[in-house]
């Protein structure tokens, strides 16, 4: 909402932002700067110190909620005052104060008070609610242009090889009208300003005379929608005027409903495109103007002919209505919109970031594979759309068809992608003109050209002329976490590929590819999470997944392997305990990575329940069934695990389970619970001994790679077994050729063991090679986004986020950031970067709850170097790799005589430990 531009000047003008030692700083309500309509009723507010002094600590707090700016600038909370709290806590600060009221702005600031006895205020920061129940929607209804009848529901979805049989010969074949609603209203006042609730399902684009609201994409997320719809908030107090005013609304299919065309993983029918909206204009006078969305708006279809999320789509620009979403456009031909059947699920403010256009990409080269088709290659795998600049005559049509890969006869190759998938672009003749699809994406680098011919070839008229074809990457659009680099070029190189993997499989889920399946497989969400949290904020995304799962929950307690579940897998592709356990890996990585207690009392009822169910389903504490350590790397294709058995991954997992949880009930003071469930830890890990462990060979059950490293990183290996444990697995990868064989399962626990196990130069050696299997042969054979396969296959996904587990290592090892085992949030970090192999520097850093980690290292002519940042308000422990400490300096003193640090000798390092502030230690 607007605000009153008048009082935040005079506010930050009289405001101490910065006293001479402490600011505040990044103040954020709900984990984002400013958000709108949020829609919890106890928001959480956070913030961060800047100090250039050493050691700082926040000792106290003080924050004011108004909901007038005026009153903060004489420092009253009118909605909430917290008094001075002693407390160091700087996140996850719960409100506490009066109710506060839907679709309203409220403004707050702090004050903050340090061990060097300074004190300051913030700026001030503001936040606005969205519609907390169904009342508050007023008299919005769901409307749309037409209604699906009841025989064509189809919920969840029916997968791909088993339509015919399922749905019969015709059932789902009908494309659905993907409408244009618009709605003219009247502004007859000065506007304060102007805000917009909506949902659209599938997914919608909003426009306030003619002018696009926000930059999302594939707006909102999709859900299992029978239990959670979203909806968006938008402030169009720029867009709309003083007098005659237009909303444009074009509402698309997504997941809400594919139809059995062109390629599809799935099809599924929850309903035909359909809307909801509420319109708040506010005037200067205070009173206001509310719109609804029923059947007064106007309703026809758009030139979107066709469109699926998994299939392409067609665009006929020759029916386009010039100007719909305009004011002065005539609607007199358009029908009322219908009401139709609401969604069963219940509305929810999206609070994660939007899936929007991230990068955009030009053309590397074009070639002609043959007469009259061209291939149009970007030079980078990504999720995304594209965009075409084109002229020619009216009716003329262009056929673009993306991929990831290039046939030997140079064309598109959609083997492992799904076929046919592709877009048509019919020209209205009306000299350039531009397109984009606007409900769908897909995973490509190359995108094959029919009907056009670029802009430099020659032509006799026959064909449209392509001005420009872009690759636009869309996904989540989560800020950066952190960034790692070193003078390895080969590791530089394989960062990237699984950083572009990453930025293509985050959307409003986490999914195995971008083309494909664009499903939510559940178990890369946790093996990955420590990977894709180093590089991005995932707080929101996260929560969404951890409510997906609690949607998904069956009533026996089955977390399925997927979520939201729009589609029923049989045997281990519905039922694998290393996917379903991410229901409770996922909420303590929350936890621990961002301080969020609140998810963990939200989700510790499906919790409980999973555990439940996989205790029923065990045998003596083991459980043997799911897809085991899928991909392992063995003597036969890829698929299921082929070198460790499947109840050895399932029964670690279900061991692990059981801790956490224990743990969990422990925070929410469940103490019958805790210890239930670490009595129940000890018998599984006791009979998971018994059913595995060689007690003669300290070998677990085949003495593969995944079996050996996940007792030792779960914790199921008995102190005095370890060192010998952790010998034969190491002796056995480098009596192997130190090659992986571990899965998709296993090679976050193998990465893990070493790490922890001290074997850094081991994984050094074992990625440090461009054979199969290795990420160098990946690149080497052309790879832009990590493969799912070692041999970077073509009849498999070119773009796949699993097997990307080396990526903490670069962060955590190399990089050397991490946090001790009880901290929470980052509060106390551990600075330990790995020295190995031919790397000469390493630069990483990781933005946290209190600020940017800065861990930066290199060799010298005469020694070592390491720069390291601390953020106010935390701790840390760094060790150096020397046991000489008189070796070792910080700004020019001695470790050993220096009043900012303490130093020992442990673990045959130096290790210091420090507040906050920035350091710059030598050993020679």
């Amino acid at each position: 909402m607007k605000k009153n531009m008048f009082f935040i000047l005079l506010l930050l003008l009289s405001a101490k932002l910065f006293s001479q030692n402490i600011g505040v700083t990044n103040l954020q309500c709900e984990h984002k700067t400013d958000p709108l309509g949020i829609d919890k009723a106890t928001p959480v507010f956070g913030w961060q110190l800047q100090s250039a002094k050493r050691g700082v600590l926040q000792t106290a707090y003080r924050i004011i909620v108004a909901d007038k700016i005026e009153l903060l600038q004489k420092n009253v909370g009118n909605i909430w005052d917290s008094k001075k709290i002693i407390s160091d806590r700087s996140a996850q600060v719960i409100f506490k104060g009066k109710k506060l009221q839907a679709s309203s702005e409220y403004f707050w600031k702090l004050q903050v008070w340090d061990n060097k006895n300074t004190t300051a205020w913030s700026e001030v920061a503001n936040f606005t609610t969205g519609l907390f129940a169904a009342t508050d929607w007023g008299n919005a209804k769901w409307i749309g242009f037409e209604a699906l009848p009841d025989s064509l529901l189809t919920v969840p979805g029916v997968h791909g090889p088993e339509i015919k049989k399922k749905l019969g010969a015709d059932k789902l074949k009908q494309r659905s009208i993907v409408p244009l609603f618009r709605k003219s209203f009247t502004a007859n006042k000065a506007i304060a300003n102007a805000t917009v609730y909506i949902s659209g399902l599938g997914h919608y684009e909003l426009s306030i005379n003619g002018e696009k609201a926000g930059n999302s994409f594939l707006a909102p997320g999709w859900t299992n929608y029978d239990k959670r719809v979203l909806y968006n908030t938008y402030d169009v107090t720029a867009n709309v005027k003083k007098g005659d005013n237009a909303i444009g609304v074009i509402v698309g299919n997504g997941f809400f409903n594919i139809n059995r065309e062109r390629y599809i993983k799935l099809a599924i029918a929850y309903g035909y495109p359909t809307l909801i909206c509420k319109m708040i204009v506010t005037y200067a006078d205070g009173s206001s103007l509310e719109l609804v969305s029923d059947q007064s708006w106007k309703v026809t279809p758009s030139p979107i002919t066709f469109s699926s999320i998994f299939g392409g789509e067609d665009y006929d620009a020759t029916l386009e209505k010039e100007g719909w979403n305009n004011a002065a456009y005539n609607d007199k031909s358009w029908k009322q919109a219908l009401i139709v059947a609401a969604p069963k699920g219940m509305l929810e403010a999206e609070a994660d970031y939007p899936v929007k256009v991230n990068e955009v990409l030009n053309v590397q080269t074009i070639s002609k594979p043959k007469d009259s088709v061209y291939m149009y290659d970007f030079a980078q795998n990504l999720s995304g759309i594209f965009e075409i600049k084109v002229q020619g005559k009216k009716g003329q049509q262009v056929k673009l068809s993306p991929g990831e890969l290039i046939q030997s006869n140079g064309l598109i190759n959609q083997q492992a992608t799904g076929r046919p998938n592709y877009f048509t672009y019919t020209l209205k003749g009306d000299g350039i003109e531009t397109w984009r699809p606007r409900f769908t994406y897909t995973g490509f680098r190359y995108i094959q050209v029919e009907g056009a011919v670029p802009d430099t070839a020659n032509t006799n008229g026959d064909f449209a002329k392509i001005i420009s074809l872009s690759s636009l990457h869309t996904g989540n659009s989560a800020p950066l976490n952190g960034e790692f680099e070193c003078s390895n070029k080969l590791f530089n190189d394989i960062n990237q590929l699984i950083k572009w993997a990453i930025k293509s499989n985050l959307q409003s889920v986490v999914t195995d590819c971008p083309h494909r399946e664009k499903l939510s497989w559940l178990e890369q969400d946790y093996l990955m999470g420590n990977s894709i949290n180093a590089n991005y904020d995932v707080y929101h995304l996260y929560k969404k997944l951890v409510y997906d799962m609690i949607d998904a929950q069956t009533a026996e307690g089955l977390i399925p392997d997927i979520a939201p579940e729009l589609v029923l897998f049989d045997g281990g592709f519905r039922d694998s305990p290393e996917w379903g356990s991410a229901s409770i890996f996922v909420p303590w990585l929350l936890y621990k990575w961002y301080g969020d207690e609140v998810i963990l009392k939200e989700a510790y009822p499906m919790m409980k329940k999973y555990l439940a169910y996989l205790q029923k389903k065990s045998a003596n504490n083991i459980l043997d069934f799911g897809l085991g350590d899928w991909y392992d790397n063995g003597p036969n294709p890829p698929g299921f695990a082929q070198l460790t058995p499947k109840a050895l991954t399932a029964t670690a997992i279900y061991y692990y389970d059981a801790q956490l949880l224990a743990q969990v009930a422990a925070l929410l003071q469940q103490k019958n619970d805790a210890l239930t469930y670490r009595q129940l830890a000890a018998a599984i890990g006791y009979d998971f001994n018994n059913s595995f462990y060689n007690a003669n060979t300290k070998i677990y059950a085949t003495g593969s790679q995944t079996a050996m490293a996940m007792p030792l990183s779960l914790g199921l290996v008995a102190e005095n077994n370890k060192a010998a444990v952790m010998k034969n697995m190491v002796d056995s990868i480098i009596a192997s050729g130190k090659k992986l064989t571990a899965g998709d399962i296993g090679f976050h626990f193998l990465i893990q063991a070493l790490h922890e196990g001290g074997a850094s130069q081991l994984i050094y050696d074992m990625n440090y090679r461009d054979d199969v299997p290795g990420y160098g042969y990946q690149l080497k054979k052309g790879a832009t986004a990590l493969t799912e396969s070692w041999p970077a296959l073509a009849n498999v996904s070119n773009n796949h986020l699993m097997l990307g587990h080396i990526m903490q290592w670069f962060y955590e090892g190399l990089g050397g950031i991490k946090q001790t085992e009880k901290s929470v949030g980052y509060k106390q970090i551990v600075i330990e970067p790995e020295v190995v192999g031919d790397i000469t520097y390493v630069n990483a850093n990781h933005q946290t709850l209190y600020g940017n980690i800065v861990s930066q290292w290199k060799k010298t002519d005469v020694g070592f170097e390491l720069h390291v940042e601390i953020p106010a308000n935390t701790t840390a422990i760094i060790y150096l790799p020397t046991i000489v400490m008189k070796n070792v300096s910080e700004s020019g003193r001695p470790v050993s005589n220096n009043k900012d640090m303490v130093a020992v000798i442990e673990k045959g390092k130096v290790k210091i430990k420090v507040g906050s502030g920035k350091y710059y230690f030598k050993m020679r």
